[in-house]
Formats: C-alpha cells, sequence, structure tokens
C-alpha cells in the first residue's frame, strides 16, 4: 500500500460582519488574452514583467471621445496629455488620430517636435517654463498657458523684443465644488486676479489674450463640476469681450477624467462608479453654447484628455516569483513587478488576474513586488486562487502614468510592446540594461583606479 504524502490544511479565519448590498463577487477568474494574444506567448517572447498596450483599445478611445463631443459642439480639438504616457508609439496613435500635443515642460516639448508636431499645434503647460524655452515657444506660435505674473511679465518681454504682438492663454483656477482644490496653478477667478492679467494684457499692448484655460483636478467623477467650470470660463471670456475688446478665441477645459480603474478609497468598482464620455461631454458643451457668444465669435473647444484614453489600453504581465503565509495566517505572493514601474498601485485597487485558470478555492492574498522596500505592495487584498511560482498574471489597467513615473529602484524597468489591429506585435520600447542606468555617470579619474 503506497501512502499519499502528507499535506498541510490550509485553515481560514471567518469573521462576521455586516454584508454590503454588493456582496462578494469572484469577477473574472483569469485573462488569458488580450486582443486575441497568449499572455504566455508574449511573455515567453519578450520576458516579464512586460507592458503591454492594445492599438485597437487607444484608436476606440479617442474616437468615442471624439464623438461624444464633436457631436455637440462644433469646434473640438484634443490635444494628447504627454505627461500620461510619453512612449512615442502612444503619442503617435493619438496624433494619427488627430490629437493635438499638450505639454508641461521643455523637454516634453521637444518631444512633440521630434515627433513632427508643428508648434502651433502644441499647448505648452505647467507652472514653470525656462526663459529659453519660453521664448522658443512663444516666438513658434504655440498655445503658451501663462501661469502667474512673474510668467506673464516675461511674456511680456519677449514680445517687445520681438518687436510683435503675442497671443497667450491664461491658466484660470476657480472653486466648482470639487475638493482639495487645484489652486495652486494659474489665476484665481473668485478673488478677481484672472480678470487683473487680462486687463494688463490689454494694457501692456504686447500680448493679446487667445485663450482660457482650467484644470479643476484628476479624475473627477462629477461631470457637472465640469460643466460649472466651462460656464465660468465662458463667462470670463464674454467679460474681458466687453471690458479690453479682446476676444478669447479658445476655452480650454484641460483633462481629468476618470478612467475605469478602481480607487482604493471607492466604495463600487470604478466600471460602475465613472460617468461615460458622453455626460462629460454633455455638461462642457451645454455650459459653453449657452454662454452667448456670438455666432461668429464661438470659441475652439480644448481637451487635453490623457488617463480617460489610455488606461484601459495598457496591461502588465507579471509572474510569481514567490508565495508565503504571514503571520497572521494571510496568503502573500511576491510577483516580479513592483511600484517603481506600477506607481499607480499607491492609487488604484488594480485588477489582478491569471494568465490560466486553473481552478481552485480563491483566498484573500497580499501581492508584494520585489523591491526591498515594505512599501512594495501591488495589491493589499485581492482574491485569487492557488499559484505556484512562476505562474503569470495580468495587472490592469497600466497605461496612465506608470511609464511616465516609472524608476530604476532596486530593478531595472521592462520592456513594452504594441499589439496592432491585424495583430502584429511590435516593441516600442526595449528591456533596460546596466548601461541605460549608468550612460548619464562620470567616474572622477582619482576614483578610478
Amino acid at each position: 500500500m503506497t501512502l499519499e504524502a502528507y499535506e498541510q490544511p490550509t485553515i481560514l479565519r471567518h469573521q462576521g460582519a455586516l454584508a454590503n448590498k454588493f456582496g462578494r463577487s469572484p469577477g473574472n477568474r483569469s485573462l488569458e488574452r488580450i486582443d486575441g494574444v497568449k499572455v504566455s506567448d508574449l511573455a515567453r517572447a519578450h520576458g516579464s514583467p512586460l507592458f503591454v498596450f492594445s492599438e485597437h483599445r487607444l484608436r476606440r478611445a479617442y474616437r468615442e471621445a471624439h464623438r461624444a463631443f464633436s457631436q455637440r459642439y462644433p469646434k473640438v480639438q484634443f490635444a494628447w496629455s504627454y505627461k500620461t504616457n510619453y512612449l512615442d508609439a502612444i503619442c503617435r496613435v493619438f496624433h494619427d488620430e488627430g490629437a493635438w500635443a499638450e505639454v508641461v515642460s521643455e523637454y516634453e516639448y521637444q518631444m512633440a517636435r521630434r515627433l513632427g508636431i508643428p508648434d502651433t499645434h502644441i499647448l505648452f503647460n505647467g507652472p514653470y517654463k525656462p526663459t529659453d524655452a519660453l521664448e522658443t515657444a512663444l516666438l513658434a506660435g504655440a498655445h503658451v498657458h501663462v501661469d502667474h505674473y512673474e510668467e506673464l511679465y516675461a511674456c511680456e518681454r519677449i514680445a517687445k523684443k520681438a518687436g510683435r504682438q503675442i497671443g497667450v492663454t491664461l491658466r484660470i483656477n476657480m472653486d466648482v465644488g470639487i475638493y482639495p482644490r487645484w489652486d495652486r496653478f494659474g489665476f484665481n477667478l473668485d478673488s478677481g486676479e484672472a480678470m487683473d492679467a487680462a486687463r494688463r494684457i490689454a494694457s501692456g499692448g504686447h500680448l493679446r489674450l487667445d485663450g482660457l484655460h482650467c484644470h479643476i483636478g484628476t479624475y473627477i467623477t462629477d461631470p457637472t463640476a465640469y460643466g460649472r467650470m466651462a460656464g465660468r470660463l465662458a463667462q470670463l471670456a464674454l467679460d474681458v469681450r466687453q471690458e479690453t475688446a479682446m476676444v478669447v478665441k479658445s476655452l480650454d477645459v484641460g483633462g481629468g477624467f476618470a478612467s475605469r480603474a478602481t480607487l482604493h478609497a471607492q466604495y463600487t468598482p470604478g466600471t460602475d462608479a465613472t460617468p461615460p464620455i458622453d455626460d462629460y461631454a454633455e455638461a462642457i458643451s451645454r455650459a459653453i453654447l449657452g454662454a452667448g457668444f456670438r455666432p461668429d465669435e464661438l470659441p475652439t473647444l480644448f481637451l487635453e484628455t490623457g488617463r480617460a484614453l489610455v488606461d484601459d489600453a495598457g496591461f502588465l504581465i507579471t509572474s510569481v516569483v514567490g508565495q508565503k503565509r504571514l503571520a497572521d495566517g494571510t496568503r502573500s505572493l511576491i510577483i516580479d513587478a513592483g511600484v517603481n514601474v506600477l506607481f499607480t498601485s499607491f492609487w488604484y485597487r488594480h485588477d489582478v488576474l491569471p494568465a490560466e485558470d486553473r481552478g481552485g478555492m480563491q483566498e484573500d492574498t497580499v501581492v508584494y513586488g520585489p523591491l526591498c522596500m515594505n512599501i512594495d505592495v501591488v495589491r493589499p487584498t485581492v482574491l485569487l486562487p492557488p499559484l505556484e511560482a512562476g505562474d503569470l498574471l495580468v495587472i490592469r489597467p497600466v497605461g496612465a502614468y506608470n511609464l511616465t513615473q516609472s524608476m530604476q529602484f532596486i530593478r531595472l524597468r521592462p520592456a513594452a510592446v504594441l499589439i496592432g489591429e491585424n495583430g502584429e506585435i511590435d516593441v516600442i520600447r526595449r528591456a533596460e540594461v546596466l548601461d541605460d542606468l549608468k550612460a548619464a555617470e562620470q567616474l572622477p579619474a582619482r576614483l578610478a583606479e
């Protein structure tokens, strides 16, 4: 008689608590393919961890957003938010769809120019623009968003030196019921500072007020807040027209639309809590169209949407490298991707899905990254079936901000691939090697021996 090997039983503690109305849904048990391509094939060909982007999802998201706004407002122009995702291939997809570029630094400006975007199709935003970059952008016809008085004075000096009047956009902040308020950017509308800045432009004679811009925050799930902002921005434009005779040609309502990711503090899943893009479009368009502009002076509507367009198109394939029971009995996994490449783990309860459904009882699991830091927690708790070292997981959505905010802390950054609409797979960023990390360093000769 052959005895089977002893297997230690797993005892799970059940705690009584008040039930919520949603219950505890197991959700998706696995994600074996991304756009028809097997996750295991992607990992085998390109390694783990691996960022994967879906071109189909990128284009679909842009077209849905453009349709929502252009059906409601006659003059719409999207500008891709470079800080959301720097990858040339991602930027190029949105530019191919018709988006301009929205940048917040001189090197983002250079990125857009490298991709062939004309200066006149670049919105230059942000609280700090070095003088030489500011001068380049102004003289080349970019849409410069002036953030504060020192920057306004610098623009006046540049225009005076050039001997011509140059158009600028004023960034505005206001109270629309979203807290905390993003009042560190731009000129305040409620105190009268914004109108004072417009008067300064009109009286100086060197600049021309072509546009107004406001960005009320990020991951905003209340479309009515955008309606309030757009209405007040439109009224400011009309007040400027009446008092100074300057005609505001564009209203930029920024970005901040929510993706379908779930924030840690959210009670309901992001897929249920996030409004459709049509709700944002309706609130904004209705406010501007109802403001009272003359038909021949209706301003162009700019949108700097980033997260809502790219987040759902990004996936991260990662491998289990170990598992253990914590002191309280909770099961934990260690994977080969940490918060150094998945910064949004601090904000999101990401979906964490096995690449293969092997069945088994799901159990609350902590998912840790590979970093030698206690804060390297990819998911504090998630229901997962039994997994072993070498098993693949897929984390989503990860398309927004992870690539731009990633760092080479303990682990180098992984490769990224793009799955084309016809199923082709292209490497759009190779995995880093040590030389990439050390390329900018110089070792003094006295220490080299």
